[in-house]
């Protein structure tokens, strides 16, 4: 996007910020853990085609292939106001390298994206409220990462949300991690209560599944990306899949700046 272009659309009060995501795999089993494998993958390389610094915060290997879920920092200028379009439900159609009789499957996994939110801004979070335990980090294939209990799990009691962070050295900087994640986590449902309060609540409870995603991306019997919300879509879907996702960033906010509404949509 031109730099005035994206002053113009990016304009949100946490747009400037870093940005925060997450992936979970929706059911389904070892295709849904490949294909959020694969969303993960999507993400970095956009990030690293733009200049953004990743870090791999959390990774949670799925049984056979693929991940469970992932939480990654990415920092960099607009990183929070360009990756929010990508929050929400995403649909892959294709056939599956993990069936021996070459079926087409569908298969489900989300992306949440939110903000760093800045040392400044007043989240209050107190002790009584957080369960935190410790555990020893664990890699690919059971490989132990560290062999001391450094990997943190933090519980907000009072919201149900949970963080964890087992990627750095040590306990106290996985901790200080996850409280990051956390205070953006508060922050980004204390936005969401502030708007339409019943769509807030109904988007935030949507099954990983069909009806509710934002964008489908077809493999088979032919190529196609396409955004639900906007209508925007593609033929190129390895490009897009290869992080190639500024297009559909800029059909996002440009439809979210005239007022976000739906558009007549046909299933992929």
């Amino acid at each position: 996007m031109a730099q005035a272009e994206k002053k113009a659309l990016l304009s949100g009060e946490m747009d400037p910020n870093n940005a925060i995501c997450s992936i979970n795999a929706g059911a389904g089993g070892t295709e849904s853990c490949d294909w959020a494998y694969m969303l993960h993958r999507m993400i970095t390389r956009f990030a690293e085609k733009n200049g953004f610094k990743v870090k791999v915060l959390d990774v949670q290997q799925g049984e056979s292939a693929g991940i469970k879920s992932s939480t990654m920092m990415i920092e960099g200028p607009f990183a929070f106001g360009q990756l929010k379009s990508e929050s929400g439900i995403h649909r892959l159609v294709r056939i599956s390298p993990f069936d021996a009789n070459a079926r087409r499957h569908t298969s489900f996994a989300s992306i949440f994206i939110t903000p760093e939110v800045d040392d400044n801004i007043e989240i209050e979070i107190l002790d009584k409220d957080l369960k935190i335990d410790v555990y020893r980090a664990g890699g690919a294939g059971g490989q132990s990462v560290n062999t001391t209990d450094s990997a943190v799990r933090i519980t907000h009691l009072p919201t149900g949300i949970v963080v964890t962070c087992q990627n750095e050295r040590s306990q106290l900087q996985n901790k200080q991690f996850a409280m990051k994640i956390l205070r953006s986590r508060l922050y980004e449902k204390a936005l969401e209560e502030k708007k339409a309060k019943l769509a807030a609540e109904e988007a935030a409870k949507m099954e990983i599944g069909w009806g509710s995603q934002i964008r489908s991306y077809v493999l088979h019997p032919y190529k196609m990306v396409k955004d639900h919300r906007t209508g925007f879509q593609v033929s190129t879907a390895e490009n897009v899949l290869e992080g190639d996702l500024e297009e559909f960033i800029k059909s996002y906010l440009e439809w979210q700046a005239l007022g976000a509404r739906p558009v007549k949509d046909q299933e992929l």
